[in-house]
């Protein structure tokens, strides 16, 4: 496993055969990761100083890939950019290897937890195992921190060479506040000096700390983690409010344990197996259709120099040049001035002709997406679908006996279905309850109707314990849950489950209406096919989102 890279965003002026459209396109994807994940094509043009004919190409282009979305006026990021971070985090291994420790570490501390690297003269998070409470810990992966500001940081700095403390002098000149870290609120950092001393204490004591310097409150202690070849991998840190520890409290208490943790973490490494690469398959075969299809508004050379990012990942952490153009489907020529431009850029550094990924892929979009929870992943999807459908759709998921509806489209008719996200509602009469019950553990199930029996709300409601659970059997082996009138005469809904990555239900969508506008056949000949790729829409960006992010469902 190759140390984390520590590459500087250069300004040298791009190489000959630096690709213009796929800089551009960087720097649009950056400027909106920087806004927080939505601007207007008027406000990108002012903070790129493109011309608006060329952010409405990259933003068309970027559409097809499904890397944003265009809501009404808005260019906003979509969850399926983040599969350029997870190739980063899967060629690096180490929220894979090291998560499981960090999220316990967390559990027994009762404390956050975070693992980071170095990018430039900043630490970059790569996993976050989060305490949530009034006053939590809100950096997400891929967030930047100056390296001054921040626990790791000086760890890091004791392995900077001269040329390396020259770049973080010329940074903190040109922007003493810190205001390209956008992560963190504006401050005027340490001074040179003082940075040194913390990072010869590190270098000396093997930890340290940050009292504050980051904002009023915050206190953290990190350790190195080291590579079976002594480089230091990774960071972790544990990160408090002054409300619970002072920095030296945290040290004296919590530093023996983050060092056996950083310990077991370092047997990981030494243990882990060799990872065995996949084979992707042309993955840039599809851009001369969209080019075909598109014409002018679809930038080829754009989407095809994104694409080489998305070749690497777990067991393909090392490319040749061959190897990229291989796996993308690229003419050589192709690959390898796509390398030369993000090599320039910072997202891809080369060693002895063999390319790898910087951490400054996860600047692509990932700390505003891995943000998300599910309705906000579901939310353009149920419009979508209530566009499609023209009746609401909706999400929700099982709270005790009810089901809450945590996300929800209306369609805009003079007899419409009045529930709002946050609606309760039993869940034994509800298409969506049923499908929820329907994925229950037979015991649970079984438990949930014994512990709370069925009660009528119409005249059609199921009530019998023994044709409820034919129900369900029925709704486990279809797939779907059609309700008629059993919560209120005159509505009709069907539902199906949403999935995570493991396969487990966590949600469900449906669709209302009221009776009289189909029938029960045409629920299913018309509206199931509909619902069905909706939820299938929903759960892919689920499953790229929630890789290496843990998404609420409320």
């Amino acid at each position: 496993m190759p140390p984390p890279h520590t590459l500087q965003q250069t300004e040298t002026p791009a190489p000959a055969e630096a690709v213009a459209p796929l800089m551009r396109g960087i720097a649009v994807l950056r400027r909106l990761t920087d806004e927080g994940g939505t601007m207007s094509p008027s406000a990108i043009e002012r903070a790129t100083g493109l011309a608006r004919s060329t952010v409405d190409r990259i933003t068309a282009t970027l559409a097809r890939m499904e890397y944003v979305r265009v809501d009404g006026r808005d260019i906003t990021l979509a969850p399926r950019l983040m599969e350029l971070g997870n190739a980063y985090l899967s060629a690096l291994r180490l929220p894979s290897l090291l998560g499981g420790h960090a999220d316990a570490l967390a559990d027994e501390l009762d404390e956050s937890v975070s693992l980071a690297v170095g990018d430039g003269d900043g630490i970059r998070f790569v996993h976050q195992a989060t305490r949530r409470r009034a006053m939590s810990l809100s950096f997400r992966i891929g967030d930047l921190l100056p390296a001054e500001r921040t626990a790791p940081g000086p760890l890091l700095a004791a392995g900077w060479d001269a040329r390396e403390w020259q770049r973080w002098r010329e940074r903190r000149a040109t922007d003493p506040k810190g205001l390209a870290f956008v992560a963190v609120p504006p401050h005027s950092p340490p001074d040179e000096k003082e940075f040194a001393a913390r990072a010869e204490r590190a270098r000396h004591d093997g930890w340290a700390l940050d009292d504050q310097l980051i904002e009023p409150g915050l206190v953290a202690l990190a350790v190195p983690v080291r590579s079976p070849d002594g480089h230091v991998a990774c960071l972790v840190s544990v990160v408090s409010h002054t409300s619970r520890h002072t920095a030296a409290a945290l040290r004296d208490t919590l530093l023996p344990r983050l060092l056996t943790a950083a310990a077991a973490m370092e047997q990981a490494l030494r243990q882990a197996p060799s990872a065995a690469p996949d084979s992707p398959a042309a993955l840039a075969s599809w851009t001369g259709a969209s080019k075909q299809e598109l014409g002018r508004e679809f930038n080829e050379s754009l989407a095809r120099g994104l694409t080489v990012l998305a070749a690497f990942g777990e067991g393909r952490d090392a490319l040749t040049l061959t190897e990229v153009a291989r796996a993308t489907g690229l003419a050589r020529a192709t690959a390898r001035r796509a390398l030369i431009t993000l090599e320039h850029l910072g997202y891809v550094t080369v060693r002895d002709r063999v390319h790898h990924l910087t951490p400054r892929v996860l600047a692509l979009g990932y700390p505003p997406l891995a943000a998300a929870t599910l309705p906000q992943i579901a939310q353009p999807h149920l419009a979508a679908l209530t566009g499609q459908v023209r009746d609401s759709a909706s999400l929700a998921v099982l709270v005790g006996d009810d089901i809450q509806y945590t996300g929800r489209v209306a369609t805009r008719r003079i007899m419409n279905v009045n529930i709002t996200v946050g609606t309760r509602l039993p869940a034994h009469a509800t298409s969506m309850g049923r499908v929820l019950l329907a994925a229950q553990p037979a015991p649970e199930r079984e438990s949930r109707l014994a512990r709370t029996p069925p009660h009528a709300l119409t005249p059609y409601t199921v009530t019998g314990p023994d044709e409820l659970r034919a129900a369900l059997d029925r709704v486990l082996a279809d797939g779907y849950a059609l309700v008629d009138e059993e919560l209120e005469v005159g509505l009709r809904s069907v539902a199906v489950p949403v999935h995570d990555r493991r396969g487990t239900v966590v949600a469900a969508v449906n669709v209302a209406m009221h009776s009289s506008s189909r029938t029960l056949e045409e629920c299913v000949t018309d509206v199931l096919p509909r619902l069905r790729a909706a939820a299938g829409r929903i759960e892919a960006d689920l499953h790229i989102t929630e890789r290496y992010v843990r998404v609420p469902a409320m």
